[in-house]
């Protein structure tokens, strides 16, 4: 059901970090620029605006009762290509609602929770900390890079947050320079072609997209895995 998304549809601009459009900088030759639209940033790449970045004062909303019921999260998360050794960054944790899952499947391995807003960082070592989970390390990383070690992750995970990122080509390669050689991408966004999914345009993403974005930064892509109920289930691999 997509009744309570579509009431927090109508405040999700209150809960946005709004940032006027900036003048191109000579050296930031990937993006392009225009004036912004009400839910973008007026940054464009690849021919897409890049969107406003929800705050974390829309914490609860990640946490929601009826998310499982909405997006079937545990089958995400059934479906992720991991061992029990494997080393996940979930870059762009949020409230580590996969995080605090996804470590379960990995009890020998490692889970990095990469963010950037200091409140997320605090309340996810909180929450780490009374859940004693020692394999989740929380990081804080930049909008230009998830700052994890060189080739040490299996696979990173972006829920909903790719279409968010100021500075997606640096973050991509700084993604890429984070995956060990055979390591995997997963990107989980709402479905543009799909009218009937209640988010905001800009907010979502199509697979044709997504696909021309990860190919100018060296990843293809080894599985669209369409069976989430409104969301793309993405994985790329490095060239």
């Amino acid at each position: 059901m997509l009744y309570l998304r579509l009431s927090f549809l109508l405040i999700f601009p209150l809960l946005c970090t709004h940032r006027p459009a900036q003048q191109k900088p000579k050296t930031d030759s990937a993006y392009t620029y225009k004036p912004a639209s009400r839910d973008g940033k007026g940054k464009m790449y690849y021919g897409r605006e890049i969107a406003q970045v929800m705050s974390f004062e829309g914490a609860d909303w990640l946490e929601r009762n009826n998310r499982q019921e909405e997006e079937n999260t545990a089958l995400a998360i059934s479906k992720l290509p991991l061992k029990k050794n494997s080393v996940v960054a979930d870059i762009g944790a949020g409230t580590g609602y996969y995080t605090f899952k996804i470590v379960r499947r990995v009890p020998n391995g490692r889970v990095y929770a990469v963010e950037i807003q200091d409140d997320a960082i605090a309340y996810l070592k909180d929450r780490s900390k009374k859940l004693n989970q020692l394999n989740v390390s929380v990081v804080k990383g930049s909008d230009k890079s998830p700052n994890l070690p060189d080739a040490a992750v299996d696979l990173a995970i972006m829920v909903d947050v790719y279409h968010e990122l100021y500075y997606p080509h640096e973050m991509l390669q700084g993604i890429r320079k984070a995956l060990k050689p055979n390591g995997k991408l997963l990107l989980l966004e709402y479905r543009a072609e799909d009218p009937a999914v209640a988010i905001k345009e800009l907010h979502k993403m199509s697979v044709t997209q997504v696909n021309k974005e990860m190919k100018a930064n060296g990843f293809q892509l080894v599985q669209d895995g369409e069976f989430m109920p409104i969301q793309h289930f993405l994985v790329y691999q490095k060239d």
